[in-house]
């Protein structure tokens, strides 16, 4: 794979939200109202969402009554999220890497696997610093991870989908460290035109977590398997969902 960061052009593209606007929204927003009948954040809360993609996750945290503000790499998923701006929603094209309001926020949320994509280990390290950072003492973070266990025994290497006239073929693979998508893209509006992408994801375990957040003053409070919040189970849990207090 080559060695310019894929993401800024994947998640820049059209494509990459047509692919992934049939994700299980319901699911998406009772996980969130199952999280904050868990944390108790209390009304008017400060809180960031990174990677906050179009922000609909963190417009249904505002209409709960908290000041949100969400986080994307993405200039085009900004774009389209600052329409719903209000007085306690706001949203910034920023890069989780670098500092962001120091000591501002008491919850930090990173949702749906929104984390793993860097080349290095130490860039991992910096995303975490800088979240550690934005958070008030005390303050919460809670990061939503695929749980590499469960991914590595169920991986679906090959399929095709086709949404809205444009063909996905996907092609899915993995190695010692990640997990690798390609995906091929055919758009019937021009037979001609092909695109091609390839998603990596790092297999970070609960382990190498702990490690990273302990490296920054953050401990783990709480480790659930699922988006109902059940106990994590490193064989049978689909996701990691990890809850961290900042000491």
């Amino acid at each position: 794979m080559p060695d310019k960061a894929w993401y800024k052009d994947w998640f820049n593209s059209h494509y990459y939200h047509i692919l992934y606007q049939h994700r299980n929204e319901d699911e998406a927003l009772q996980f969130i109202n199952t999280l904050i009948q868990y944390l108790k954040p209390a009304p008017g809360s400060t809180m960031v969402d990174i990677a906050c993609g179009k922000g609909r996750h963190s417009k249904a945290l505002a209409d709960m009554g908290f000041d949100v503000t969400g986080i994307d790499l993405s200039a085009a998923s900004i774009e389209e999220a600052k329409k719903d701006e209000e007085d306690h929603l706001h949203f910034f094209q920023h890069d989780m890497r670098a500092p962001f309001w120091i000591h501002y926020f008491q919850y930090a949320f990173n949702f749906f696997t929104s984390f793993g994509y860097f080349k290095t280990r130490r860039e991992h390290d910096n995303a975490i610093r800088s979240i550690a950072q934005s958070l008030r003492s005390g303050g919460i973070f809670v990061i939503d991870y695929l749980n590499v266990h469960y991914e590595e025994d169920r991986l679906q290497k090959l399929f095709t989908s086709t949404i809205d006239g444009v063909t996905f073929h996907i092609t899915k693979w993995q190695d010692e460290d990640h997990f690798f998508k390609q995906i091929q893209i055919t758009d019937t509006e021009n037979k001609t035109l092909k695109h091609l992408y390839t998603e990596r994801v790092a297999k970070f375990s609960l382990g190498d977590f702990t490690e990273m957040l302990s490296y920054q003053g953050m401990q783990v409070q709480e480790v659930f398997g699922d988006y109902r919040l059940s106990r994590y189970d490193v064989k049978r849990s689909p996701r990691m969902i990890i809850i961290a207090s900042k000491k």
